[in-house]
Formats: structure tokens, C-alpha cells, sequence
């Protein structure tokens, strides 16, 4: 069997939005997580991991209902996985490891499903193990990221168009650390909130709420307005107008803070010395209640605006923030060994 790996994502924009049957503006990003298997003869599925607790145990067998659930026969694999995806960052570690565990599961078992369908097979696994009723962007774009590019889904209709990323600009992401933790934050109370307005207005969801249906409801307005960012943002990506893409995020943030609440005054800070360090724009990224702050920045700036964001906010609240300067790469699948020389 070889060895398969799946990526983690950070959302350019559109947060809030995938249960909301929205807009979202994720990237593939060059975080992984490796799963080695070799195939066993009595159905037993054993996962050996580096960050191995109940937490990771608890995915594996969601990922292997799920696929029962689809028709998967009962093969057993010995696996080992690892991972660089950092835990609670807002960066999906969980699901590159839902994904990559279903790709060794189903290439152990020569049972083949659609991208989409894996990603919803995903999905499941992660609302089985963590009772958080997330939606479906991490694990398609875990599934079908490409390199260099951004991936612009409609949530509602699961259509995925990649859009190119300019050469120009670097994706740069800080961690704020503080770790997100989505089943103790109020990620559900948000998401019911939301279905209450759709409901109170008639709608299949918020995405179909014009602005001024939801001009006095906070958490509705975010949805409306964050689905309008999103395809404002994938225009600018494609023309190249990066100032206006940068504004978008920090309007993002904006809006994320003040009409959806799930900021802290960690991840406000980080966001201005990010923009104050010479970033074009910058938000929280994922669902929030801490983890990580995207940015984009000129791609000779980069550097120097991670480190100029990391050390004002450390002096500021004595947190070691961790950057990464993230590449967009390909979605899941097998790894690649690099030919010898």
C-alpha cells in the first residue's frame, strides 16, 4: 500500500459561511498529515499516532463508520500516522487526519469513492467524534486543493472552481497561541442562531437573506455580508487587485468580531500588528474563540512582517505566537518520493 497524505487549510475568507450554504475561500496549505498502513486479515483497523490520545481515536473510528455507512468492506489496516498540522490552531489538523486515514482505509480495501463523497464521508466523521455539527469546507478542501491556487466552493451546491494565487503574495499565518477547542466554544449556539433566522424568514438558509432582511440581527448580518466578502475576494484574486483583497479580510475580521462574536482581544491584537507590520490585510481564521490569524503580504515583505507581528505581540501579552509561511498545494492523495539522484 502506499503511503497517502492529506493537507491541512487556512481559510482566506468565509468563515461562518459552510453550514450556512455559503461562500467559503480556503487554500491547501503545505501541512500535512502521513498515514503508513499495511493491510491485516481479521477487519481490525489499529492507528499508532504521534499525537495519539482518545481524541484521535475517536476521528479513526468516525471515519471508519462513515465509510461502513457507504459500503466500504470490513478490511483491517495497521497504520501510522503523523502529522504536521498543529492541534487547536484553526488549521483543520483534524481533518487531514480524517482524510488521510479514509484514503488508506479505502485504498486497503480497493473501494473508491468521488472526492465530494469522501469529503462528506469526512464531514460525518468529524460531527460523530466531536458532536460539533462543523460544516463541509475543511475536508473538501482537504480533498481537492491545488497548488498555487485558492479554492472559491459554493457550500450549497459543492462546486469548487480553483482560483490562481498571484506570485506576488504570501500567505502568512501566526498562531496566536491560545488553542481552539470548537466542542467547548459556542461554535453550535452561532450555528443555531443562524438557523433560527433562516427559519423566522422563510429561507432554506442564510444564504439566500438579502442585507436588508437581516439588517438587526448580528449574527445573520456577518453571514450576509461575510458571503458577499467571499466573492468580492475571489474577484480580486482574479484581477490581481490585492489591495482590495486585503481590505476584505480586515473587514472580515471586523465583522467576525463585533456582529459574530467569536474573536478574542489575542487575535484582535494579532491581526493589527500584523496590518501595522506591513501585512495587507488580516483576520482571524477558522471558526475563531482563538488558533490562528491569516494575513497576505507582498511576498518579499513576508518574512520580515511575521517577524515584526510576532515580536510586538509577544511583548504585548508574553504569548509565543508561531508563524508559518504557507504554500497552497495539492489535496489529498498518495505521497510522493522524490526520485533519487
Amino acid at each position: 500500500m502506499p503511503d497517502v497524505r492529506a493537507p491541512g487549510r487556512v481559510n482566506l475568507i468565509g468563515d461562518h459561511t459552510d453550514y450556512n450554504e455559503g461562500f467559503v475561500l480556503p487554500v491547501a496549505i503545505d501541512l500535512e498529515c502521513t498515514v503508513h498502513a499495511t493491510m491485516r486479515g481479521d477487519g481490525e483497523v489499529r492507528v499508532v499516532s504521534d499525537q495519539a490520545d482518545q481524541g484521535t481515536q475517536r476521528y479513526v473510528e468516525g471515519v471508519v463508520d462513515a465509510l461502513a455507512g457507504r459500503g466500504r468492506p470490513p478490511v483491517g489496516i495497521d497504520a501510522t500516522v503523523s502529522s504536521t498540522v498543529p492541534r487547536g490552531s484553526g488549521l483543520s489538523s483534524s481533518a487531514a487526519l480524517e482524510v488521510s486515514v479514509a484514503l488508506a482505509l479505502c485504498e486497503a480495501a480497493s473501494f473508491e469513492l468521488s472526492p465530494v463523497e469522501l469529503a462528506l464521508a469526512c464531514q460525518e466523521a468529524e460531527q460523530r467524534a466531536t458532536g460539533v455539527p462543523c460544516g463541509i469546507m475543511d475536508q473538501l478542501a482537504s480533498v481537492a486543493g491545488r497548488a498555487g491556487h485558492a479554492l472559491l466552493i459554493d457550500c450549497r451546491s459543492l462546486e469548487v472552481e480553483p482560483i490562481p494565487i498571484p506570485d506576488s503574495l504570501a500567505i502568512v499565518v501566526l498562531h496566536s497561541g491560545l488553542p481552539r477547542v470548537l466542542v467547548e466554544s459556542a461554535y453550535a449556539e452561532r450555528r443555531a442562531a443562524c438557523e433560527r433566522v433562516a427559519a423566522r424568514l422563510g429561507l432554506p438558509a442564510l444564504r439566500d437573506a438579502g442585507a436588508d432582511q437581516v439588517r438587526d440581527e448580528p449574527r445573520a448580518r456577518h453571514v450576509v455580508s461575510e458571503n458577499d466578502r467571499v466573492l468580492r475576494a475571489a474577484a480580486a484574486l482574479r484581477s490581481g487587485d490585492v489591495d482590495e483583497l486585503g481590505a476584505l479580510l480586515s473587514a472580515s475580521h471586523a465583522s467576525l468580531r463585533d456582529d459574530f462574536e467569536v474573536s478574542t482581544p489575542e487575535l484582535d491584537l494579532l491581526a493589527g500588528e500584523l496590518e501595522r507590520a506591513g501585512a495587507l490585510g488580516a483576520r482571524l481564521t477558522g471558526a475563531g474563540f482563538g488558533g490562528c490569524v491569516v494575513a497576505l503580504a507582498h511576498r518579499v515583505d513576508a518574512g520580515a512582517v511575521a517577524a515584526r507581528a510576532a515580536r510586538a505581540y509577544r511583548a504585548a501579552t508574553g504569548l509565543e505566537p508561531v508563524s508559518y509561511l504557507c504554500r497552497a498545494v495539492d489535496g489529498a492523495g498518495p505521497v510522493r518520493r522524490r526520485a533519487r539522484r
